[in-house]
């Protein structure tokens, strides 16, 4: 079968359970990325069978329960939901945050730069935008061969995201008054927490869904700042669950004025 960039495929191999898209092709194997999940990946041109279309992975009831508006009294209070800065190294995953929080009318500033270099610019960006919460996301995985879970080498992307938490935790040292929500497909969740994210990827090192992070932001910023979290429910509003994030409690950082 032809195959040619842009196409819709699956793999044979892992059980056609993740839709790609062919983004280079070289020889008798090509680069792919995730459609909904946040993953790269090489492969073979006779592993791949097209898409034949239809809903992709089950996404429109998902995408319905996360379209969910905050149930807000807008009659007699106005509401001040906090600022996300949201850096990721995907510009098509950003795009895609990037609209959901335009969509809930949450205030979103994103920068498209690569996980090697986000921690050189996190100081810049922080001391420009002051967030209230700020994503730090693209591609990630763990490669078995190189380590066991424990070990930072063994991990594509989550040394670099920890070197980003921290120098955000540079400029800001309490949890409370920045945000952190760091990762991306089985990045490395122990360490990302001890560098100083709020929520982080992958507990269980599975992929996450490229919204994943912007739903957990968009759930701290939409939280009232003087009430501690319901994290079970934050959690459970991504794709994944507690499988795929995590975190510690903490308050939100939205603020609630009267009257309207």
């Amino acid at each position: 079968m032809d195959f040619k960039v842009g196409d819709l495929v699956t793999r044979n191999s892992h059980n056609n359970d993740i839709i790609f898209v062919v983004l280079s092709i070289e020889n008798d194997t090509c680069q792919l990325k995730g459609i909904n999940v946040r993953l790269l990946v090489d492969s073979k041109l006779s592993d791949l069978k097209k898409h034949e279309g239809g809903d992709i992975e089950g996404e429109k009831p998902f995408l319905e329960r996360i379209q969910n508006k905050e149930q807000l009294d807008r009659n007699d209070f106005f509401y001040l939901p906090g600022k996300i800065l949201h850096i990721d190294s995907d510009k098509d995953f950003l795009k895609r945050c990037l609209d959901y929080y335009k969509d809930i009318n949450i205030w979103a500033m994103g920068i498209n730069e690569e996980e090697k270099n986000m921690s050189k610019n996190m100081r810049e960006w922080l001391n420009k935008y002051k967030p209230n919460i700020v994503v730090i996301t693209g591609h990630d995985a763990y490669y078995k061969r190189k380590g066991d879970k424990s070990t930072i080498e063994a991990y594509k992307n989550s040394k670099y995201f920890s070197e980003a938490i921290k120098e955000a935790r540079k400029y800001e040292n309490s949890h409370e008054k920045l945000i952190i929500i760091a990762g991306g497909c089985s990045s490395y969740y122990e360490e990302l927490i001890r560098a100083g994210a709020n929520f982080a990827s992958s507990p269980k090192r599975i992929n996450i869904h490229a919204l994943d992070p912007a739903i957990v932001a968009a759930k701290m910023s939409l939280s009232d700042i003087n009430k501690d979290i319901n994290i079970k429910d934050i959690l459970d509003k991504t794709k994944y669950g507690k499988d795929g994030m995590g975190g510690i409690i903490t308050k939100g950082t939205m603020y609630v004025g009267y009257p309207r």
